[in-house]
């Protein structure tokens, strides 16, 4: 005997079968906000550096133009990564020109300032020693997992770029002592998170590829 479903059998009338609906799969164009503000601070790199050396790089009208050039560089760097996460338009091309620009950005000023004898030498070097290193101990992990963004490596950032924006301005007197302290603060944080991102790395690393082992076992 053929079972018949209560509904039918009661004169209801029997739902239909829903089909699964199709999950559409959203390609993100390299043309996109984020990625076009990586683009516009990498473009500005060669432009600061005419600026900061013009007229032997020590006149007033051209550093404020290089300042200006500066500013609008950082400004889009703590937009563009903010609208790829946000708006879900992270890219190959922006996971790779993002940190580049930073970097190229910030070690533009500081070798023109060091060439130009307002900054000292070591000083550079150890911001940029830190910056380089840091990123390729990001590849040496990347596999392990990803060491988020701290609160000291966001306020490095910012006070790193406040320092240097205030070495490419031409200020005297008290403001030319001020920096001097703001650039200090900056180098204590550029050590200082980037030995507890070696030690986060070296942490994660380990724990890789003890899950590794365990699951070869």
């Amino acid at each position: 005997m053929t079972e018949i479903p209560a509904s039918a059998a009661s004169g209801g009338s029997v739902a239909k079968p829903t089909k699964p609906k199709s999950t559409a799969v959203r390609t993100v164009g390299l043309w996109n906000i984020a990625n076009i503000l990586t683009m516009v601070r990498l473009l500005l790199v060669p432009g600061f550096v005419f600026l900061m050396l013009a007229d032997d790089g020590h006149d007033p009208a051209w550093r404020s133009l290089a300042w200006a050039a500066f500013s609008i560089a950082m400004i889009t760097d703590l937009f563009d990564g903010e609208l790829a996460r946000r708006y879900n338009l992270v890219t190959d091309f922006g996971k790779i020109a993002d940190p580049i620009a930073d970097k190229a950005i910030m070690g533009a000023a500081l070798i023109c300032l060091s060439a130009l004898s307002d900054l000292p030498w070591w000083v550079t070097g150890v911001i940029l020693f830190r910056e380089i290193g840091i990123t390729a101990m990001r590849f040496w992990v990347i596999r392990h997992g990803v060491i988020p963004a701290s609160r000291g490596g966001k306020l490095k950032t910012l006070t790193q770029g406040v320092a240097v924006g205030m070495y490419i301005l031409a200020l005297t007197g008290p403001l030319a002592t001020l920096r001097w302290w703001v650039m200090a603060a900056a180098v204590a944080l550029t050590v200082g998170t980037g030995l507890d991102y070696v030690r986060q790395a070296v942490a994660l690393r380990r724990a890789g590829l003890a899950a590794e082992r365990a699951h070869e076992r």
